[in-house]
């Protein structure tokens, strides 16, 4: 699995929308403030990630961008597998591969299968909605009067 620019920024606006979630819409310039993400760049990202379903935009003045649904509902490695692809590390772990005559023989592909098994058990376990908790506890500030 290899993460490019476009699902890095992909994953951290949705991560900042689901911040947001409960505020409503966002504009696009404060996503890409606050993700640092070029602002046209940011444009094709959330283009694709409304076509996948993950988000919702309005237009005009008073428009932007929100989750399509709840943040709860919404896995890393849904995200991944829409932007960058499959997670696989090699193409004979996916299903239906046949293009390889050693399958049966190879002692590689138990191995690739362990590593996609343990990825996919990790990001399609969390989802945006454990991230916000985990963001907004660790910015709690712990005060102590005596």
């Amino acid at each position: 699995m290899k993460i490019t620019y476009k699902g890095d920024y992909a994953l951290k606006a949705l991560l900042d929308l689901a911040l947001h979630y409960e505020k409503g819409l966002s504009t696009i310039n404060d996503v890409a403030k606050h993700i640092d993400a070029p602002v046209k760049f940011l444009e094709q990202v959330l283009l694709g990630l409304k076509k996948g379903g993950f988000v919702e935009s309005k237009r005009g003045n008073i428009g932007g961008y929100q989750l399509a649904k709840d943040p709860s509902e919404i896995t890393l490695g849904q995200v991944i597998r829409y932007i960058d692809g499959p997670i696989e590390p090699i193409g004979c772990v996916e299903k239906g591969y046949s293009n390889c005559s050693d399958l049966r023989r190879c002692i590689f592909k138990g191995i690739w299968q362990k590593v996609a098994f343990a990825t996919s058990d990790i990001i399609d376990n969390i989802t945006f909605d454990k991230l916000r908790q985990q963001i907004n506890s660790s910015s709690k500030v712990l005060t102590y009067s005596i």
